[in-house]
């Protein structure tokens, strides 16, 4: 078989059939994957869903909806039924005034508006400071936890704002945060507008480097 010359003609024949074989290839792969992780993706947020509510018999990703906040944004709702009874709700919720950018999470209530559980789902804050968001709001310690209670008009507010959850300590910037998130979720529950202070970033105390 004779060899292919060295023109343009022929370069461009040969890259274009490497680029086809190569979209081929990508495009079946991704078929094949699609499926895999959309289930697996399903199955993270279901667990993240039992691990924040009351125990619940229902589909709630299934019967999720969207929700408005005071802001004009909205946070998606998962509702958790037993026996067709309302139980409770987790609640996709988020700020964007962490000291690294938005924090996401997930708060579940029970049908009476406590708070059962959280979740924190994606955050850019500072290992061993903003980052032990992920348990400190849970921690029974002087007045650390969120769990068990009720939110009020005022929202959740750390000490310094006049509230009284104790902030994680040289972290108070992603804890502000953190509790916008929760009210944020709350307001989008009930329809309560309530209003936790969250400080912007041009807002940090002192030009310091503390969170």
């Amino acid at each position: 078989m004779e060899k292919l010359k060295s023109t343009l003609p022929n370069m461009l024949l040969s890259l274009t059939g490497v680029c086809v074989i190569a979209g081929a290839i990508l495009a079946g792969v991704n078929a094949m994957t699609k499926e895999p992780i959309a289930q697996s993706k399903a199955a993270t947020l279901e667990a993240a869903i039992k691990a924040v509510t009351p125990e619940f018999d229902n589909k709630p990703s299934e019967e999720s909806y969207m929700a408005a906040v005071s802001d004009g944004d909205s946070v998606r709702i998962y509702p958790a039924k037993k026996g067709n009874e309302w139980v409770g709700a987790a609640v996709e919720s988020y700020s964007k005034n962490g000291f690294g950018g938005e924090i996401k999470v997930i708060v579940g209530f029970d049908k009476e508006g406590k708070i059962v559980n959280y979740s924190v789902l994606q955050h850019a804050e500072t290992p061993g400071l903003g980052a032990k968001m992920q348990d400190w709001f849970r921690t029974n310690k002087g007045n650390q936890s969120i769990i068990g209670r009720t939110i009020t008009a005022d929202g959740l507010k750390v000490k310094k704002d006049g509230g009284d959850v104790d902030a994680i300590t040289a972290a108070t910037i992603s804890s502000r945060a953190f509790l916008e998130a929760v009210n944020r979720a709350y307001s989008a529950l009930t329809g309560v507008d309530a209003k936790g202070a969250a400080t912007s970033k041009s807002s940090k105390e002192g030009g310091n480097n503390n969170e």
